[in-house]
């Protein structure tokens, strides 16, 4: 049984469709997935077309049944009335009637969640609040922005005060400042004890706002854990290093600067104007870099700068999904 800690736990989680002329071709959308998810978090879930994040979803929210495997979410059966109760969401396109004020829309979901409008009314004019939209209350949604939109369909997942709230695309099509926007009220949300789900292809909002993701490809889990701990991930699994590196902005003249360094045959050298060198090192290692400093100090070498620079998502992704191959699983396993 899952842990009171986790908000989702699947165990060889598989989905297999049948397709075809008598149902005989057999499509295997999930293959085996073990993924945890703590409380209290925002977590991001990620992939390529036909990754397999939907059916995940899917199941996770009872519209389609797992073909075996164990998932439950919240202490509950995936899927299972009790746990759909404990849930909220958004999905990518949420559709709302021109008609609707934002008070008349939420009254209207709230309906759908089992409210009543006594209650909605109740909590309406708060949960406003909490997404940025009290001054428009009363204002028909057909002025809203897709900003506006988006904040008013959190609004509605918010209404039964879930505990974990599930959200599709939710910066899809949204300008610069919106996302801002909402990735500030997801990150107070989080804060508040909630736990938020995110299905998403726009890597660098996960990077963003995302405490850890998952990584599916062609059925299969490559990665599920930290943002921060994926660069160390792929080297340890692939023994590829990437991105990561320190670089040290230093003024000395090219011979000097050759004769204290101690550069590797990845690293790069960059000489500009008044004798400042710019020196990429993907050598990390704490030792390594005193040392180098240390060195340059030593010269009498100005330091400039020495600043990290860490894989981005969006090249951990790339990397995991290219570095795997077919059919085989990095770290665990699943498929949209």
């Amino acid at each position: 049984m899952i842990s009171q800690n986790n908000a989702i736990s699947v165990n060889k989680l598989e989905k297999v469709y049948s397709e075809g002329l008598f149902r005989r071709k057999k499509f295997h959308a999930l293959k085996g997935i073990d993924l945890t998810i703590p409380q209290g978090e925002i977590f991001g879930l990620l992939g390529p077309n036909g990754a397999g994040k939907t059916t995940f979803v899917k199941i996770m929210l009872g519209i389609v049944e797992k073909s075996s495997g164990d998932a439950e979410m919240m202490g509950c059966r995936a899927g299972s009335p009790s746990a759909r109760k404990r849930v909220g969401y958004l999905p990518e396109n949420l559709r709302m009637r021109q008609h609707h004020t934002a008070n008349t829309a939420l009254e209207f979901y709230g309906g759908l969640n089992g409210l009543s409008p006594q209650q909605v009314r109740a909590k309406r004019k708060d949960i406003l609040d909490k997404v940025g939209l009290s001054e428009w209350a009363n204002a028909g949604i057909k002025k809203f922005s897709k900003g506006m939109l988006q904040r008013l369909g959190l609004a509605q997942a918010l209404l039964h005060d879930p505990e974990m709230i599930f959200l599709d695309e939710p910066t899809d099509g949204l300008d610069p400042q919106a996302r801002a926007e909402l990735r500030d009220i997801m990150s107070k949300l989080r804060d508040d004890g909630k736990t938020i789900f995110i299905n998403s292809h726009i890597l660098q909002e996960v990077e963003l706002v995302c405490d850890s993701v998952a990584i599916l490809d062609h059925g299969e889990l490559k990665y599920c854990g930290p943002v921060r701990q994926i660069g160390e991930f792929i080297q340890n699994k692939t023994g590829v290093r990437i991105g990561s590196g320190i670089t040290f902005v230093v003024r000395c003249s090219m011979e000097k600067f050759h004769a204290i360094a101690e550069p590797g045959p990845d690293d790069s050298i960059n000489f500009g104007t008044d004798d400042c060198v710019e020196f990429y090192c993907t050598n990390t290692d704490t030792g390594f870099v005193n040392s180098t400093i240390d060195r340059f100090r030593a010269s009498g070498v100005d330091i400039l700068e020495v600043s990290k620079r860490n894989v981005t998502l969006e090249e951990a992704f790339l990397t995991i999904l290219s570095s795997a191959p077919s059919g085989a699983q990095i770290d665990k396993g699943e498929t949209e």
